[in-house]
């Protein structure tokens, strides 16, 4: 993946409604949503949801396709993995990770719950 198709994908996902629309299209997986379907479950104006849906397209992060009258969104895993691929490019220095390394970098799950900890704490205060 070249430095400006990342960029590109991250600043199409770098807004609330795009992400969201992301996520649940991830959750569907590759049967896809239709587009009134997506307008439904995040409330987005369908307008609105037009304009977010063309620039998430336009990034390479899903394809449409046209199912009768219905336009089926879905996530492009690939370009994700791909995505996640060069982030990730050279981790740990450019040596394999090993289990002492990959144990020192917070997982999704252990970060989910310092989060919740953390407001928990704050909360209580």
């Amino acid at each position: 993946m070249e430095m400006k198709d990342a960029v590109k994908a991250l600043a199409a996902i770098g807004h609330e409604s795009r992400l969201t629309v992301y996520r649940l299209l991830v959750q569907a997986g590759p049967a896809g949503l239709p587009a009134g379907q997506l307008a439904e479950k995040t409330g987005i104006p369908p307008s609105s949801l037009s304009f977010h849906l063309k620039e998430l397209v336009h990034a390479g992060l899903l394809a449409s396709r046209q199912e009768g009258r219905f336009v089926i969104y879905e996530a492009r895993f690939e370009s994700m993995a791909e995505l996640l691929a060069y982030l990730t490019d050279n981790c740990c220095g450019g040596e394999p990770c090993a289990p002492t390394n990959i144990a020192a970098c917070p997982s999704p799950t252990s970060a989910r719950a310092r989060r919740s900890k953390t407001s928990l704490e704050e909360s209580t205060s």
